[in-house]
């Protein structure tokens, strides 16, 4: 009985398809895919590594003339950078991309570097070290990017922000001291990079970024004394980063 009803299921069909090619009708053909496009909203993960510059002047010796001994540093950072990003793109043309795009890397970029003392008073055997650790990067930036298909070149600009440790222990006329500080700096950012969508859900990318961080006074205090004193840092950072994420179609 399942022999003659297979039978005729494959007859009538067969007959079905001869009459509509009789009558001029065209067989279906499955729809085409939709054409890919970098209009979603995405999140992911990124890991790479970064250097800067960051150069102190020693302001604390008018305050507190018994604890500093040196004038200037210049400290070279270098280190590694974990984190993730999330943003939104819009393709509004046919190859032209606007997005926005949040940031956040944390690890340890930092460096360590001997300072020559150099104050009227120092003895043999006086000495100072400058050490500084960037333990985060933030971001908050828009993005512009021309794309061929599933591939993207852009660039990026905006908001940063880091986060500082600083820490310069030594000896001045004998007497030790370690001066200590941290701050949260804002900046600015301004990167570029590429992006491949290796399927309709998930990109890899590759950018480069750089942070100008500017020049301010930091407060530092003595550890011993507790006493304070302002030291002004000059810093700039640059990361490079190799990234993933997972796209998701947008609510509008």
């Amino acid at each position: 009985m399942k022999t003659i009803l297979i039978a005729g299921t494959a007859t009538s069909l067969f007959v079905a398809s001869a009459f509509a090619a009789d009558l001029g009708v065209p067989p279906l053909v499955p729809a085409p895919p939709p054409p890919f496009t970098w209009t979603n909203c995405y999140a992911g993960l990124q890991a790479g590594g970064g250097w800067g510059e960051k150069d102190l002047t020693d302001t604390a010796l008018a305050l507190a003339p018994t604890i500093s001994g040196f004038t200037s540093a210049n400290l070279s950072i270098s280190g590694y950078m974990l984190g993730g990003q999330t943003g939104c793109n819009y393709q509004f043309a046919p190859n032209w991309v606007a997005g926005i795009e949040g940031s956040v890397t944390g690890g340890d970029i930092g460096g360590s570097t001997a300072v020559a003392i150099t104050q009227p008073g120092a003895i043999p055997g006086d000495n100072a070290t400058f050490n500084s650790t960037t333990d985060l990067l933030m971001s908050a930036t828009g993005r512009i990017g021309y794309t061929w298909d599933r591939w993207m070149l852009y660039a990026k600009g905006g908001l940063g922000a880091a986060w500082d440790r600083y820490d310069i222990p030594g000896t001045f006329m004998g007497v030790q001291y370690d001066l200590q500080g941290s701050e949260t700096r804002l900046g600015w950012t301004a990167g570029a990079g590429v992006e491949w969508a290796f399927s309709n859900d998930w990109s890899v990318k590759l950018e480069y970024d750089y942070y100008g961080m500017g020049q301010r006074n930091v407060t530092f205090v003595e550890q011993f004394t507790a006493t304070p004193g302002p030291e002004n840092i000059k810093q700039n950072i640059q990361v490079v980063t190799l990234g993933v994420n997972l796209h998701i179609s947008p609510w509008w």
